[in-house]
């Protein structure tokens, strides 16, 4: 559809949209928003220039990643990293990413955005962290990829200023000085980050974890972002072996570390936070600060499970990511979902948590965590951010609650996606890209990636 024309996405099998909101009559979208809600039976108050018949089609918000690493998807299933923990998982894959090249990441960015659109993702974070030699300017090529897809992206301007020979677990190749990374993060702030309704590229700043940066970097960061105006993020509390290393290196726990650098504030967002205790929780409702929950990552590091109703009743936004694709090894928002929805009933019970908390930390939850107020919601003047999904494969048939079936029948895939009012899924398809073409590079760059680590 063109910008300016009207179009009823009608009478849809099923839409998730706020429960006082009547919209089975299906969503009329104009001007990449959501112009008006259609009750059940009736239609749109003005005649429509399209209308898309959606009678086979289940319409949820699109999905919001909130923490990723596209570089990743070039080191999925890793020989030398299987069966391990965070940290040794860590020292086996450092080298191995220290060879990436900008080339790589175009690949490893477009593939990863690719997966997750057809996912029924519209919004999604990644954390990139790595900038050896040749790398400078590896957030601009992740924004060219973007554009070049027509997904929204909150990039992170992440960094690693404390290497092993500090004390610190990155090698130090990949570690640059708190020069570097100031000025590289002014300088993405000014170029890309868009402010305000309906923003595309967004840009914030993202030390990468207490073991790989120092106490001063922490600081600056949030000094810059505070002077800025944008947000800030980091890995914390992930593992047990984390809070030890803080206790040992900082004499402090997470939270009191975070808060002693200045982040315990409704600007940060954080990855995993899994191991907060009561108190800790607490500070962080009262603070804003905002916690993305990571299934199928924590399941696969077997780093724990987060205390999301804990934290929600704490007054803390929480939301989804799939977190780095050498951890998951997968780039599916639509599955995450899934996990997320098992693996808190493990922690709280089948009946404490349904189908509907798991959207909910998959749509409005992760947008709160990134900031946003204009996405991760079905309903009027929001932008027209959309995931339609069909039951038509053998796992859905037999099944009865079609938003319940979603999930619990395990969809992989997105029949048709829409960002701000344009369709960038079609018939199962990213708008613009060769699927066979782009699995063929970007294997062979995985091989040359790897390769260099074996010479």
């Amino acid at each position: 559809m063109t910008e300016s024309s009207s179009l009823w996405i009608k009478n849809p099998l099923a839409i998730l949209s706020n429960s006082e909101d009547d919209a089975r009559g299906g969503i009329v979208v104009e001007d990449g928003k959501i112009i008006e809600l259609v009750a059940a039976g009736e239609v749109p108050a003005q005649s429509c220039d399209q209308v898309y018949d959606a009678s086979q089609h289940v319409i949820l918000p699109g999905l919001i990643n909130t923490h990723h690493h596209f570089y990743q998807t070039l080191t999925r299933a890793y020989p030398g990293a299987l069966n391990k923990e965070l940290f040794p998982w860590l020292k086996t894959l450092y080298p191995l990413w220290a060879g990436l090249e900008p080339e790589m990441l175009a690949s490893a960015s477009r593939l990863a955005l690719t997966e997750l659109m057809l996912s029924g993702c519209t919004l999604a974070a990644d954390h990139h962290y790595l900038f050896p030699d040749g790398m400078e300017n590896a957030i601009d090529v992740q924004v060219a990829e973007a554009n070049k897809l027509g997904i929204r992206v909150m990039l992170t301007r992440g960094s690693m200023s404390l290497g092993e020979k500090d004390g610190g677990l990155p090698p130090q190749t990949t570690v640059q000085s708190e020069e570097q990374i100031l000025s590289d993060s002014e300088r993405l702030i000014h170029r890309y980050h868009q402010r305000g309704e309906g923003a595309m590229i967004q840009i914030a700043l993202a030390p990468c974890s207490p073991f790989s940066v120092t106490p001063e970097i922490m600081k600056a960061s949030a000094l810059l972002a505070q002077r800025h105006d944008v947000r800030l993020h980091t890995h914390l509390a992930e593992t047990i072996d984390e809070e030890t290393f803080c206790l040992e290196r900082f004499g402090m726990r997470t939270v009191d570390y975070l808060e002693s650098v200045g982040w315990l504030s409704a600007r940060t967002w954080l990855a995993h936070g899994i191991h907060f205790d009561d108190d800790e929780i607490r500070r962080l409702g009262q603070a804003g600060v905002g916690v993305c929950h990571c299934p199928t990552s924590n399941m696969m590091l077997a780093s724990g499970i987060a205390r999301t109703k804990e934290l929600e009743a704490a007054g803390v936004p929480v939301g989804l990511g799939v977190d780095g694709s050498a951890s998951n090894d997968g780039s599916n928002m639509i599955q995450e979902v899934r996990q997320a929805l098992y693996l808190q009933r493990l922690r709280y019970g089948s009946s404490a948590v349904t189908h509907f908390d798991a959207y909910r930390w998959a749509t409005q939850g992760s947008a709160a965590v990134l900031g946003r107020s204009d996405v991760g919601k079905i309903a009027l003047g929001k932008q027209a951010d959309l995931a339609m999904f069909m039951l038509d494969e053998l796992r859905f048939s037999g099944s009865h609650d079609p938003l319940a079936a979603l999930l619990l029948c395990g969809a992989e895939k997105a029949d048709r996606v829409m960002v701000a009012g344009h369709w960038t899924v079609e018939d199962g398809e990213v708008s613009g890209v060769d699927r066979h073409a782009l699995i063929a590079e970007h294997s062979a760059l995985a091989k040359k990636l790897a390769t260099k680590l074996s010479h």
